[in-house]
């Protein structure tokens, strides 16, 4: 049997719940839905980290990041993680990419054969999580980006040119193949920047929404009493007491980019659809759509990431497989990022015996409608996510099983809530004695999996020692930033 292409669509800070196939009626996403319509439809998708860089390094190595030393946005990437392109390019695989992959470090490639695109962020420690001499982390946070009068329409930005020239390397690459009648696998990941912040979108998507009825955010009068810890560093590196974050007419404002940003970016994932079509290559191809997080967008007064709400720590995550073989399928059972390794690998033949070590756990068994192993239930697997350093000041965690999620932030505070219940996650059950023995357990999960004091202690030593280069790299100028290969002199007729 030949093994299957592999494409991975990758989209920046979405919230699934804003999207056509996880039920909003708002969005304009049709290529999205297509792929539902033909594919598998994960409900309770969960990112390994609500931040870019370590949720990236989790996607492709099916690891948690902290066991890589992937803590914020400015760790290296450990070029001797066994990542998906290596075990592809060792399967026969073509495997590269197009777009923003977020690796730090030298090693700009982990097991691609090549990058069509340089990255749109540093790839250096540049951004480093340092503090000033108050304890806190340095003014200028996102807050700025979500409030009027910057939500809007712009004829261009650096972020469109980036995406664009993400688009075009990649149709290039699927158009040569079939010009030149390629016949070895690809495995391709296409990664845009939208619809992260700033929210800038052209007038063409703009006015798509127009006249829809934007679902704004609802807040009670006890809201800062619902923050936790987390919460609470967030909101003030991100500035949420200078801008007004509930403004009514700037929530508005935001909402109305944000799905503008979302239709732009799934005009492209059509585009790339309808080029597999075009070139008879889509029914051999599995095609993976997916984020790195979620974003607040107002919700509870905060914005960005960084966050284990919901909004913040979903992502969505559909899957069609070659013949859209179970087409409208709808997995409800909660599962993680590091669990695309597995099943990617699974669908590309790659045996289990030539994998390392790997946290995630094959989907192939859920989306068969089977348990991936006799026993396990829903309310068996836990699926975890993890924050530190970056804009938060003690290692944070969140577990997910059956219908709870715990919170626990490390020497400081807990949440417990059920989601079946309370979607909005408004009533904390870990203050009810009732519940104090789940708590426990759901706690002792955490501690099972990750060491907080030994997390700690190893990120405050990366901090000081990426320091270090950082000054000494901006001395000398150097960098670590991809340059695409490109050789013009035999591109056309010559």
């Amino acid at each position: 049997m030949t093994a299957p292409n592999i494409l991975i669509v990758m989209a920046d800070q979405v919230v699934p719940f804003l999207t056509s196939p996880y039920g909003d009626r708002v969005a304009k996403t049709p290529a999205m839905q297509r792929l539902a319509d033909e594919g598998v439809t994960f409900e309770a998708a969960y990112t390994a980290a609500p931040l870019c860089s370590p949720s990236r390094a989790a996607l492709v190595a099916g690891r948690y990041p902290s066991s890589m030393g992937c803590f914020d946005n400015a760790s290296v990437f450990p070029a001797d993680q066994p990542c998906l392109a290596h075990y592809l390019a060792a399967a026969g695989y073509d495997t590269l990419a197009s777009g923003k992959m977020h690796f730090v470090g030298p090693d700009q490639l982990h097991g691609f054969d090549r990058r069509l695109t340089t990255d749109v962020f540093p790839a250096g420690v540049d951004w480093v999580p340092t503090l000033d001499e108050n304890g806190r982390f340095p003014a200028g946070g996102h807050a700025r980006h979500y409030v009027d009068p910057d939500p809007g329409v712009r004829d261009w930005t650096m972020f469109m040119a980036y995406d664009e020239e993400t688009q075009f390397r990649a149709l290039e690459y699927l158009r040569e193949r079939h010009r030149t009648d390629a016949q070895q696998p690809f495995g391709m990941v296409v990664s845009f920047h939208h619809p992260h912040d700033p929210f800038h979108v052209q007038q063409e998507y703009w006015d798509l929404y127009d006249d829809a009825d934007m679902p704004l955010p609802e807040y009670p009068d006890d809201l800062e009493q619902t923050y936790s810890a987390m919460d609470r560093w967030a909101n003030d590196a991100h500035e949420t007491d200078v801008y007004d974050v509930r403004d009514e007419q700037s929530m508005r404002h935001l909402r109305h980019a944000y799905y503008a940003a979302l239709s732009y970016v799934d005009r492209k994932l059509g585009e790339l659809l309808d080029t597999l079509a075009v070139t008879g290559a889509l029914e051999n191809t599995v095609v993976l759509f997916t984020s790195d997080h979620g974003d607040m967008l107002g919700e509870r007064g905060m914005v960005q990431k960084r966050a284990f709400y919901e909004w913040s720590v979903r992502v969505p995550l559909v899957l069609r497989m070659p013949q859209a073989a179970l087409a409208a399928t709808r997995v409800p059972q909660p599962v993680s990022l590091v669990d695309v390794l597995p099943t990617l690998l699974d669908l590309a033949g790659v045996a289990p015996a030539v994998r390392a070590e790997l946290h995630g756990r094959s989907l192939v068994g859920l989306m068969d409608g089977a348990a991936a192993e006799p026993g396990v239930t829903p309310d068996t697997v836990p699926v975890f996510s993890e924050y530190h350093l970056e804009k938060v000041h003690a290692p944070c965690f969140m577990v997910r099983r059956g219908r709870h999620k715990y919170i626990y932030i490390h020497g400081h505070d807990e949440r417990l809530f059920d989601l079946e219940n309370d979607p909005g996650e408004w009533h904390d059950l870990a203050v009810d004695p009732a519940h104090a023995g789940l708590v426990a357990e759901l706690r002792a999960l955490i501690f099972d999996r990750f060491d907080p004091e030994a997390l700690a202690a190893r990120g405050a030593a990366s901090i000081r020692d990426r320091v270090i280069v950082r000054d000494g790299m901006a001395a000398n100028g150097t960098h670590w930033d991809y340059q695409p290969r490109t050789d013009a002199t035999w591109q056309y007729v010559r």
